[in-house]
């Protein structure tokens, strides 16, 4: 019999040491992104008091043992005693979970942040935290260690009668995570975003370990200005943002759109200031307003005749970017992952505010209402080209009793978990992957060429492009609406192309694909680059392989530079015969393997990435190399 399983193998968790035991719960992993969650968390304090009216400006500071430092000048977290607790009002929002000023009335009208578990737990995690609060002319201070307080809340100076604000310094606890190094990119996504949501709260962003690094985000337009930024790397069909705003039913509505030249729609939805990227009734709301008012304008003005099919919500919102925020006191989230809002007030506010405006203003600007109808009658014409080659494409896979694409050498397991497909740049390439291959679970599918760039393609298109047609087919889970992770074939996807800027535009062309149609295979870990050698290296015939410049100069330096070194630079995967590419690339045993991912709280920054990369406008393409030339180490791969 094994070890007594009684009363005292029943552990209790006393005040924070749950959070320290399964942190994965509150913040929802202890990775990098966990640890930048912890910034976004006082963050969120700090803009729930803008969101109340009383914070102007929140200073969030890097230091230089990556610490970080949030200061913000709303009201100050409460120092008088809270009777229930018996300790300072700021000792009990530090130190006890589901404390603090959004649960039942008065504190918050409205708020986002993690259920009011934010400050708790962030101290909860940190080697040390430490507390200022200017209030009354007093500033009043603690300080916490892994969530113990040092001592008791005491003041430490004076301040101007006027000043008011809390200062939060924390260091992450190195025990708990596995990176402690923040990122300042990550950070300046997140503060960019939401200084965008919360018009006319100033953010700034300084990295102290590089002097040159600080950031100011204030936009006094808020959501108008983030379309524009989104749009920037796109040509907007008309100059004006569209813009509409109002309170229903207790709901603060507001909602920008701006059309552009692309196929591609990108809405993206807030509650609170809190990124829902699964929509919810608010998201439901926009598209009927939208799709009813469109309709209704077009049939009154004649641009649709009487006996024409009615422009589909998809017709409407081809090339839309929009943002959609909306101000709840109570949102109920909804679906596994609590990022689908469900109020049905919100529905019924966003439906009504967005009708009314959005028929008066395509009252009042006719040019721009016709420009928006013609790109979706145009839509509506070639998203009936590509239903029929896509029923084509369907009856034909029907009759073939769902054949592969000719080209592809699958393999024999049929079980997906064990499965992989590389996708191989070049005919030559291709046939020494597949001499190379483990017949059992690796699928080769060469591509000839550069394959379509769908950034700029409509439906019809790209149904009709060999090589896409291929991928569709071989991947299994249709494309776009059809799209069924359930039904895929492989759960390694590995794109595999030289280690040379061409090689590099078409990972770039696939993954533009793969993320505009099937973004579920990047969010749930599918894709993956293959990484190639650059060098071989031989002497005195033993064989190195390096991966960068860097593990080169190593394995030179550790063998010796002399003349017996006959160092190959690889250029492309077919100068590999079939046992090198499998040693280096193809091996699972030794291969490097990049999985590509996604974070849903960065997604308009993504798309933003695609659009510059991709699209017509080369101007936003060159400042954007530019900008992020110094943090590409081998320029010439």
């Amino acid at each position: 019999m094994g070890e007594q399983y009684g009363a005292d193998q029943i552990q209790i968790l006393e005040g924070l040491e749950a959070v320290r035991k399964r942190p994965g719960m509150y913040i929802g992993s202890t990775s990098s992104r966990g640890l930048h969650h912890l910034v976004y968390e006082i963050v969120d304090n700090a803009v729930d008091e803008a969101l109340a009216g009383y914070c102007d400006s929140i200073d969030v500071t890097i230091n230089e043992d990556n610490s970080i430092t949030v200061i913000d000048d709303g009201r100050g977290i409460p120092v008088d005693i809270q009777k229930k607790a018996g300790l300072p009002a700021v000792e009990v929002v530090f130190t006890i979970l589901h404390a603090g000023g959004k649960f039942g009335s008065g504190g918050y009208k409205v708020s986002g942040g993690l259920h009011g578990v934010g400050a708790s737990v962030v101290n909860a995690l940190s080697e040390c935290l430490e507390v200022q609060v200017y209030r009354d002319g007093k500033i009043y201070q603690q300080r916490y260690e892994r969530g113990k307080v040092m001592y008791p809340l005491k003041v430490v100076g004076v301040c101007e009668p006027h000043e008011h604000g809390t200062k939060v310094t924390f260091l992450p606890d190195k025990d708990i995570f596995e990176e402690t190094v923040y990122d300042y990119d990550t950070l300046k996504i997140r503060l960019r975003e939401t200084a965008f949501l919360t018009k006319n709260l100033k953010i700034s962003l300084r990295d102290n370990r590089e002097e040159k690094k600080e950031k100011i985000f204030h936009y006094e337009g808020g959501i108008k200005e983030f379309v524009t930024y989104l749009n920037k790397s796109k040509a907007p069909l008309y100059d004006k943002v569209i813009y509409c705003e109002g309170t229903r039913e207790g709901v603060y509505v507001e909602v920008s759109m701006q059309h552009n030249d692309s196929y591609t729609e990108n809405i993206y939805t807030f509650v609170n200031n809190i990124n829902t990227p699964e929509g919810g009734t608010h998201l439901t709301g926009f598209k009927n307003a939208l799709t009813k008012t469109f309709n209704d304008y077009a049939r009154k003005n004649k641009l649709l005749k009487d006996n024409e099919e009615s422009l589909s919500g998809e017709d409407i919102r081809e090339g839309l970017t929009a943002i959609i925020s909306v101000k709840i006191e109570d949102p109920q989230f909804e679906g596994q992952t609590k990022q689908k809002l469900g109020n049905s007030e919100a529905r019924a506010a966003v439906d009504n505010i967005v009708s009314e405006q959005l028929t008066y203003f395509l009252e009042q600007n006719p040019a721009v209402a016709k420009s928006m109808c013609e790109k979706s009658i145009l839509a509506q014409r070639a998203r009936a080209a590509a239903r029929k080659a896509r029923d084509l494409t369907r009856r034909k896979s029907a009759l073939d009793g769902m054949a592969l694409p000719g080209k592809l050498s699958d393999c024999s397991d049929k079980n997906p978990e064990n499965c992989e497909i590389y996708i191989v740049e070049g005919d030559s390439a291709g046939g020494s992957a597949k001499t190379a291959r483990s017949r059992a679970t690796q699928a080769i599918l060469p591509l000839r060429g550069k394959i379509l760039n769908v950034e700029k393609a409509r439906m019809d298109k790209i149904y009709g492009n060999a090589e896409i047609k291929a991928m569709i087919t071989a991947f299994g889970t249709g494309i776009h609406d059809d799209f069924d992770i359930s039904k895929l074939r492989y759960h390694k996807i590995i794109i595999m192309t030289d280690a040379d800027v061409d090689g590099a535009h078409i990972s770039t062309l696939l993954l533009t694909f793969l993320y505009r149609f099937m973004p579920e295979l990047i969010k749930q870990g599918y894709v993956y680059l293959a990484q190639p050698p650059l060098f071989k290296l031989e002497k005195n015939k033993k064989i190195w392989y390096a991966y960068s410049d860097e593990e080169l100069n190593s394995i030179l330096a550790e063998v010796g530079r002399d003349t017996n070194n006959k160092i190959q630079r690889y250029k492309g995967l077919g100068e590999m015969d079939a046992e090198q590419l499998w040693e280096t690339t193809m091996d699972p045993e030794r291969r490097i393997l990049l999985r590509v991912t996604m974070d849903e709280e960065t997604a308009s920054e993504v798309d933003l990435t695609f659009t510059t990369l991709m699209g017509d406008q080369v101007e936003p393409r060159r400042e954007f190399i530019e900008s992020n030339a110094k943090r590409v180490q081998n320029l010439d791969i």
